[in-house]
């Protein structure tokens, strides 16, 4: 079992920024990545950002070279530096761990952090 806990969101100008933690307990060991997704009110959930085991990044389109995902291991910690925000990435952010165990994934979820973006 992975328990994760979101922090850090809130309400920002478009231009602004945040950073959101995303804190890990449980049997970290079997983690294999960490993702930040988002969802926005009527639309599908979207992968924002991941973090492999061995600290390969990936971001989708909408985000690149203006968030960055980035961890600290010393603290059990996965953190969505976001930069440039602009109206369209308000949503409710969540993050996301993949586990493998016995040749198994299994994903966990944090309960989310609104972010919203207005002027």
């Amino acid at each position: 079992q992975v328990q994760l806990v979101e922090s850090g969101g809130g309400s920002v100008q478009p231009g602004g920024s945040l950073r959101l933690s995303c804190a890990a307990s449980g049997s970290l060991f079997s983690i294999t990545a960490m993702n930040w997704y988002r969802q926005a009110p009527g639309k599908q959930r979207e992968l924002v950002a991941t973090i492999t085991r061995g600290g390969s990044t990936n971001y989708a389109d909408s985000v690149k070279g203006r968030f960055t995902v980035s961890r600290d291991n010393a603290k059990d910690t996965v953190y969505l530096q976001m930069n440039s925000l602009k109206a369209e990435d308000t949503a409710v952010y969540l993050c996301n761990a993949r586990a493998n165990l016995f040749a198994m994934d299994y994903y966990y979820w944090g309960h989310g952090t609104q972010v919203t973006v207005s002027s």
